[in-house]
């Protein structure tokens, strides 16, 4: 989906709070760069290839690769400390969906930030929530009969969780084999393969990097190597916003999880905002 004028108020307080994590000194000389860069953005390319060009801009002005790093890793060993209780409070694959889609609450952005209290807070009352679209038996008849799937991880920490679904669809296809795609560069606190390597994901999955540092998965930038894998295999699961707003066109057997968080995608779906969703891209037409 193209970058929506909504989003704009969302992008500009995003780079404020960048300016501000990141710690960087002339806060005035970078918001200047931003909105040069702004008044000539091209609309039609989508809100997550946009962001991630911001934010390689940030990187390379405060001359910080990875300027998110220590958070990556404080959520991540958040999470680690907590997988072995999460992983038996899971009796099923539909579960197991349901927790993946509640870490998608692990999020940044200006509008929908959660501090690891409000993460507690949701997994305390998980069995209360229930997806507002759900689609998860057709997932789980696509991986009974699928030999290949591409699974793209979104935020820190919530990979963990993506981890024990990948262990449940192993359950179910002990036969299928697993991708899991990371970001090609650090953006903003989105998973990169060091995360992926630190929680272990390869236990059940080949690890791959995207080959870009967009948000989501913008196909005109990854690389080669994962476009093939993209295109070859049966199913793919993409997991957050970002991932339907780079992807949402795409004619191919996705499946969507996410939390729904702003009110734009939340009138492109039609679920309100904070509905939890695991949504059949075949299913939307």
């Amino acid at each position: 989906m193209k970058m929506n004028k909504q989003c704009l108020p969302c992008l500009v307080n995003q780079v404020v709070k960048m300016a501000s994590m990141t710690g960087c000194l002339d806060q005035d000389e970078l918001f200047h760069q931003f909105f040069a860069y702004m008044s000539q953005v091209d609309f039609t390319k989508t809100n997550p290839e946009i962001i991630g060009e911001v934010f390689a801009m940030v990187k390379a002005y405060i001359h910080h690769d990875d300027p998110y790093y220590q958070l990556r890793h404080d959520y991540n060993q958040m999470f680690l400390k907590q997988l072995n209780q999460l992983d038996n409070q899971i009796h099923s694959f539909e579960e197991a969906v349901k927790y993946a889609i509640v870490g998608n609450i692990i999020d940044f952005s200006p509008l929908h930030q959660n501090v690891k209290q409000d993460v507690t807070k949701y997994f305390q009352n998980i069995d209360q929530l229930s997806l507002t679209i759900d689609h998860i038996e057709d997932l789980k008849a696509d991986i009974k009969t699928s030999s290949s799937l591409l699974y793209l991880g979104d935020n820190c920490g919530e990979i963990c969780l993506d981890k024990l679904l990948l262990k449940r669809i192993k359950d179910i296809n002990p036969d299928i084999t697993l991708y899991f795609a990371a970001r090609g560069a650090a953006v903003v606190n989105d998973s990169i393969l060091e995360d992926a390597y630190q929680v272990g994901i390869d236990e059940y999955a080949t690890i791959i990097s995207n080959g870009d540092s967009s948000l989501g998965t913008v196909l005109s930038r990854v690389s080669e190597e994962f476009l093939e894998i993209y295109h070859k295999v049966d199913i793919v699961i993409a997991k957050g916003q970002a991932h339907f707003e780079s992807l949402s066109e795409e004619k191919k057997n996705i499946y969507f999880l996410l939390m729904v968080k702003c009110g734009v995608i939340s009138q492109y779906i039609g679920a309100l905002e904070k509905s939890l969703v695991c949504l059949s891209q075949r299913k939307r037409g």
